[in-house]
């Protein structure tokens, strides 16, 4: 763990290996340290870099002048990977997967390819059909129960509705007293990280710009909406491949890691060596 200090805000950042750099970019309600199997696996062939998000592991908190954006998530990514403009992979779970989108459309030079792994980019679903608009409608009243819970003090019962959406009913109830505690501290977090992803302003059609290697992936239990989200990537980034994992739900990086790591380090290697040989 390195730490970095910017605006006054201090930065939790993990980095090992050597090669070319690979940027993880973590989940709502994780850190960094989410990817530790995935960072084991790439460091004989990469530079790893695990930043922590606002508010997670040991990254300070979002300081609250106005609200939180992706891009301002992107720009503390940019931070963590230095002032040389060299070259990235990015990948990106769920709220990290938003957050590396709006890295990329930044800064579409810089990325050597894309893995995605059900991106929370909610505000694309205002663009998608009438499927898709009830679908944020269902993700809204999420963020809702989460900005509810966080405003009467009862981030315990916003927190039950959280878990049990992304991991399956009772699974809050699964959880040991500390884990618990340590749920219902991200609340704040939570709301920040909703009103970002639902805010954002870049339209659908911008993606298509992005024309790096990009792996898309789901599980087929996982809530449609973020299904959807990943669906209307999959037919608007002009080089993207979508994959579903069966059996999988939406912390497949997790529960699905011997099928999902494999993918991943497959499809870094594979736009490494495109890269390479167009040069």
């Amino acid at each position: 763990m390195f730490a970095l200090t910017v605006d006054h805000v201090g930065i939790g950042c993990e980095a090992s290996g050597e090669g070319e750099r690979v940027a993880l970019v973590h989940a709502s309600a994780s850190s960094g340290a989410q990817w530790r199997g995935l960072r084991r696996r790439l460091e004989p062939a990469f530079r790893v870099i695990a930043p922590d998000l606002f508010g997670y592991g040991g990254t300070d908190p979002w300081p609250g002048h106005r609200p939180i954006t992706l891009a301002d998530e992107a720009a503390l990514v940019g931070t963590a990977l230095g002032d040389d403009q060299a070259p990235v992979h990015l990948v990106g779970h769920s709220y990290g997967g938003a957050v590396a989108l709006r890295f990329a459309i930044a800064h579409p030079d810089r990325v050597l390819s894309l893995t995605l792994i059900e991106p929370v980019a909610f505000h694309l679903l205002r663009e998608g059909s009438g499927f898709a608009r009830a679908c944020l409608g269902e993700i809204e009243q999420l963020a809702a129960t989460v900005l509810r819970g966080l405003a009467t003090g009862n981030c315990a019962a916003a927190m039950t509705s959280f878990v049990d959406y992304w991991n399956g009913p009772g699974a809050w109830g699964r959880f040991d007293p500390r884990r618990k505690a340590g749920c219902a501290a991200t609340c704040a977090r939570l709301a920040l990280n909703f009103h970002a992803a639902l805010s954002e302003p870049m339209p659908l059609y911008a993606f298509r710009r992005l024309r790096m290697p990009t792996l898309l992936l789901e599980g087929d239990r996982s809530p449609e909406p973020v299904r959807e989200v990943t669906r209307l990537l999959g037919r608007t980034l002009p080089e993207a491949r979508l994959t579903s994992i069966p059996g999988a739900g939406h912390m497949l990086p997790l529960t699905h890691d011997a099928l999902v790591e494999p993918m991943i380090e497959a499809h870094l290697l594979g736009a490494g060596q495109a890269v390479a040989q167009a040069a």
